[in-house]
């Protein structure tokens, strides 16, 4: 647990040094993107938004805190190591976002052998020991499903709005229903719901919807909140995620590229989460 020190609210493992997103120090609205199980795409939605917001204007950082499947730095197209300055880890740049991962610290083929407790340790190190400056936004690519980290998530970035990534299968958005109802629980603002994979289009124009349709809008209207859109699936994507350099950055015009920063436009708009604690109510 937090507890008050003299420099602000301590972390469960460090010495006195507050965290700038738990105090308010920072004005960075932190975007959660999570999806109930792998393999919809989360990352690259994640590193597409982040790079779209970033070319709309936007300080941004991205937190890779999916541990044990890290693929962010690959994704941007980053081989460079972190560097301590002042006791303080500068992170890597690419594409206008700093960037922090467990990639920078182990070998790519290496596996993350880790209990719940350094999972813990590691997402307090990368939000207390890096100088994120004071970003607009600050984005956190969630590993899938319902574990640790987005217990962490809760005490250490309470404030924290979660947006559910799905591809449109039915079987998909059972999965990523679960994630969305652990934040509720968690007391995390949900915010909105991404579909992923939406549809594949042959040059004549003619869209094929692989894995199926209308789950995204389905999921939203169960959980309440926006399906902030719907992002198609194109070689472009996976092509720009294997060579570093994401299809916001290499297709700026392309239908995938105008998805991305459409989504990116609505979370402009929503505008900051009101944070509603239980704890605070006036009785």
């Amino acid at each position: 647990m937090a507890e008050n020190g003299p420099t602000g609210p301590r972390l469960g493992h460090e010495e006195g040094r507050p965290n700038p997103f738990l105090t308010g120090a920072s004005k960075a609205r932190v975007i959660g993107v999570s999806s109930g199980k792998g393999g919809v795409g989360k990352s690259s939605v994640t590193v597409n938004l982040a790079i779209a917001l970033a070319a709309a204007g936007f300080t941004v950082g991205l937190v890779d805190a999916d541990v044990y499947g890290f693929s962010v730095p690959a994704m941007l197209g980053v081989d460079a190591a972190p560097e301590m300055v002042n006791g303080s880890v500068v992170p890597p740049v690419a594409h206008g976002v700093r960037v922090m991962s467990m990639g920078f610290f182990v070998d790519d083929d290496q596996p993350v052998i880790w209990r719940g407790p350094m999972l813990h340790k590691a997402l307090e190190q990368f939000l207390v020991d890096v100088d994120w400056g004071d970003p607009d936004f600050l984005l956190i690519d969630m590993p899938p499903g319902t574990g640790d980290v987005a217990l962490s998530m809760s005490q250490y970035l309470p404030a924290s709005e979660v947006y559910v990534v799905t591809t449109p299968q039915l079987a998909a958005t059972r999965v990523a229903q679960r994630s969305a109802y652990m934040a509720r629980k968690l007391n995390l603002p949900l915010r909105g719901v991404i579909e992923n994979m939406s549809w594949f289009s042959v040059p004549d124009g003619t869209r094929y919807e692989i894995f199926g349709s209308g789950g995204g809008a389905q999921l939203a209207k169960e959980l309440r909140v926006p399906l902030l859109g719907q992002v198609p699936l194109v070689p472009a994507i996976r092509e720009g995620g294997d060579s570093g350099c994401p299809v916001v950055v290499t297709a700026p015009s392309s239908e995938a590229a105008g998805a991305f920063k459409a989504i990116a436009q609505r979370i402009i708009d929503l505008g900051r989460a009101r944070v509603f604690r239980q704890e605070l109510r006036i009785t």
